[in-house]
């Protein structure tokens, strides 16, 4: 018992050295505040009308009407019955956020190294060299939570799998389960889709070596025990995926029936998403030196370049106040790639990027291979339309890769993979596997290549690159060329800064590494060393981008909205009706109107594909007859500086009799309809549609007929009908038939599509009452695989648990 405690102790120690790093970095949390990340702030204005059903009802609300005119909240944190693994998870999330992510970070990380035998002090220190690489920061900043959740699981699902190869098959196994379980309910399909195309490179490695090792038998063992834990995993995560899997085929990133564009032409014919979109973020090839020097193509977008840069002088020459010309030059345009958007640079690290290249020298065999792989893979792919064909040959043939965007994130493979080998490089140094002969030449090669690309770069950088930017002849047009002059100046400035800091991190590593061959340092002072080198290194250009000043009071955060007159106006109104905010505030902040009302407008990268498309062709062109239809009866306009709400008179109500359904052959046919349609005496649907239910193309609508809402709840709608004949009656819903259900006096009614996105119900003569109830199937199903998977889990937990007391008690 004694032995197992001092062996856990140092592990111990480690943790809390993480808890206590991950608090420190981001010690506002400790007074309370929260970090303000702009994703969070459109989620909470996303998520509004779920979390408060929820809290009124005790009920989970699978649907929504509050953002672009309806949708499912599968993608707005939807929570299921038996997600156990959840509960593990929000377990392990037990700091203050983001300080949660950092830890997990370090946590995951450490325990891959331990998996590939790293001595544990080695192991801690590439913990910290990938927890804080920049980029995983910079998602913290910016609110990609889902985002840095997925990646921090990562590293834990490929040391359960390390392990399963390794022959600790029980515990492999059922750390692969757990990992991949916790991974997936991060709810971020993109970094999940990587982390496969990395398993693949790993896996082929392990299948090379295995074949020339004559050890196929254990690998292919080992992937059948991999594969059943995969099952599993997805098994605990049943519902997300398979509601996920159900509402992405309707979502913007499904097919979409239409072949024509807004203005006529003729669309690209996609399974997925649009190819220029999937490439907006598409990774200059002159940005892979971001990597190891950080500001070599100016940082982000807008940059603080001081009192001191020539980017002042300018604004002060163009006649602007010091205080005015100092503000500015907090935001000076210093990113020069041609990326839309770039927050920061996504920093490696100097020091790290120099043990990597060491790693090419020093590291053999198949750990070696699958980690290049995985570095020159990610970054091949991460260059999207600057390496078009790579590009167009995931997105034409490898299946699902068309589904996801900004394809510059896959660099997240090579933020782990480069560390791993990093790290292993000091390994290899502090054993006796090679001479010193040996390492004094790899030193000697790293120190060449690295150190030397960095001085070719300080003496020759004003003929390699020009320093012009994507947006600098706005800047030209408005400030003219001498305030362009300045900023290249100031462009040069820090490219030849930074470069200077990586040259001296490099030199002081390499030096390191020299003393330690040359027994003039130990190991355990070798590895102080880099701590303090790699976290100076890192935390360094991190507090530059993601630091205090990014934390506010805990109330601002989770109520980040405040009610204008407009919307104060409109919520006196309780009636069941939709809101189009138009003001410069709405379209600042597109989720606030979402939190207050039923909005037409919303923040979401998986909004429902038609509702996307009816935005498109009609009312960002301000389309009334289809405004109305939606039952918009409030718009958001802003006069002179001045915010009111707009009463639409006109709009259509909750429901409507037509008297005309308009038969169209497709599609394109329905949506062009739209634009001239009398939306209150007329319908538009396809053949398809008519045929299927049996539908007059006329009906009668006398004077006495209604229709009207009763009772009205996000999951729930209730309406009382009269009519002296059989009537048609169109509902300003969405519509979605993977979970709406309509009843005609309690018997469950088939509801059609028509107008391109709404419900609409044949009713029969008389009285009747009408009810929409969301009962996703999906929801259901899910549920109920989750807890039979979790079950299971437990049950193999346990056996896994006795049979290794009763292996330890009989080798004891």
């Amino acid at each position: 018992m004694s032995f197992s405690i001092k062996r856990l102790l140092p592990h111990v120690l480690i943790l809390i050295g993480f808890v206590v790093v991950s608090l420190a970095y981001f010690s506002p949390v400790l007074q309370g505040k929260k970090i303000n990340q702009s994703d969070i702030m459109h989620y909470i204005g996303m998520a509004q009308q779920q979390k408060e059903f929820a809290k009124t009802t005790g009920e989970e609300t699978y649907w929504t009407n509050s953002a672009f005119g309806g949708m499912p909240t599968y993608q707005l944190g939807a929570k299921y019955p038996h997600n156990y693994i959840k509960k593990l998870d929000l377990a392990l999330r037990f700091l203050p956020r983001p300080a949660d992510y950092l830890f997990l970070y370090f946590i995951g990380f450490y325990i891959l190294l331990l998996s590939l035998k790293v001595d544990f002090k080695l192991a801690a220190l590439g913990a910290l060299a990938f927890g804080f690489s920049t980029y995983l920061i910079i998602i913290l900043g910016v609110g990609h939570n889902s985002k840095a959740h997925a990646i921090a699981y990562m590293p834990l699902v490929l040391a359960g799998i390390i392990l399963t190869f390794r022959k600790k098959y029980i515990l492999g196994f059922l750390l692969t389960t757990i990992a991949l379980g916790l991974q997936i309910v991060a709810n971020h399909p993109q970094m999940t889709y990587y982390l496969l195309l990395l398993i693949l490179v790993l896996g082929l490695s392990y299948l090379i070596d295995a074949y020339r090792k004559k050890v196929l038998p254990h690998f292919f063992k080992s992937v059948g025990l991999l594969t059943m834990a995969a099952i599993l995993a997805v098994g605990l995560n049943a519902t997300g995926i398979m509601a996920t899997q159900e509402y992405v085929k309707e979502s913007v990133r499904g097919q979409s029936d239409l072949t024509i564009n807004p203005d006529g032409s003729l669309k690209e014919v996609t399974t997925g998403l649009d190819r220029d979109y999937i490439t907006e973020y598409s990774y200059g090839i002159l940005e892979t030196f971001n990597l190891y020097i950080p500001k070599f193509m100016g940082g982000g977008n807008y940059e603080d370049v001081g009192k001191d840069s020539e980017t002042y002088k300018a604004y002060i020459n163009l006649g602007a106040s010091p205080i005015e010309a100092l503000d500015a030059a907090r935001n000076a345009p210093m990113y020069w790639g041609n990326q839309p958007i770039v927050e920061a640079p996504a920093y490696v690290g100097a020091v790290i990027i120099f043990l990597f290249v060491l790693g090419l020298f020093l590291v053999k065999g198949r750990l070696k291979w699958w980690l290049v792989g995985g570095t020159i893979f990610s970054l091949l792919l991460s260059y999207g339309k600057n390496f078009g064909f790579l590009t167009d040959l995931f997105i034409d043939y490898v299946p699902f890769y068309n589904k996801f965007r900004a394809v510059s994130s896959i660099q997240v493979i090579l933020e782990l993979c480069i560390p791993v080998l990093g790290i292993f490089a000091l390994s290899r140094l502090f054993n006796d596997f090679q001479k010193d002969e040996e390492k004094l030449k790899a030193l000697l090669y790293s120190v060449g290549i690295t150190a030397g690309l960095a001085i070719i770069f300080l003496l020759f950088k004003s003929t390699l690159f020009d320093f012009e930017g994507l947006r600098d002849d706005q800047y030209i047009s408005a400030y003219g060329q001498p305030f362009m002059d300045a900023v290249i100046k100031d462009r040069k400035s820090l490219m030849t800064t930074d470069t200077l800091r990586t040259l001296i991190l490099v030199l002081l590593s390499a030096g390191t590494i020299y003393l330690f061959l040359k027994k003039k340092l130990s190991e355990t002072l070798v590895v102080v060393v880099f701590a303090v080198l790699i976290l100076f290194d890192l935390v360094t250009v991190d507090k530059q981008y993601v630091n205090n000043d990014n934390f506010i009071s805990a109330i601002k955060v989770d109520k980040p909205y405040q009610p204008n007159q407009a919307d104060k106006e409109i919520l006196k109104d309780k009636g069941h009706f939709r809101v189009m905010d138009m003001s410069t505030e709405g379209q600042r902040m597109p989720a606030k109107a979402a939190y207050y009302h039923n909005s037409l407008m919303g923040y979401s990268a998986a909004k429902l594909g038609r509702v996307e498309e009816l935005l498109e062709f009609h009312v960002y062109k301000n389309n009334m007859n289809v405004l109305n239809m939606l039952n918009t009866k409030y718009i958001i306009a802003e006069e002179q500086g001045q915010i009111f709400p707009y009463t639409n008179t006109e709009a259509n109500g909750n429901a409507w009799f037509v008297s005309k359904l308009k038969v169209v052959a497709d599609a394109n046919q329905e949506i062009v309809a739209l634009d001239s349609l009398n939306t209150k005496t007329t319908a538009v649907l396809e053949q398809t549609v008519q045929t299927d239910n049996n539908l007059k193309t006329t009906y009668q609508v006398d004077s006495i007929a209604s229709i009207q809402l009763k009772e009205f709840k996000p999951n729930y709608l209730k309406y009382e009908s009269n009519n002296t004949n059989v009537g048609l009656a169109v509902f300003s819903e969405i519509y979605y038939a993977q979970g709406w259900n309509a009843y005609i006096d309690g018997t469950l009614t088939p509801h059609f599509r028509v107008n391109y996105v709404l419900r609409a119900l044949e009713l029969p003569i008389g009285n009747h009452t009408i009810e929409f109830k969301f009962e996703p199937q999906v929801v259901k199903t899910g549920s109920n695989v989750a807890l039979a998977s979790s079950v299971i889990l437990v049950i193999l937990l346990l056996l896994g648990v006795f049979y290794e007391f009763k292996r330890r008690k009989a080798n004891a």
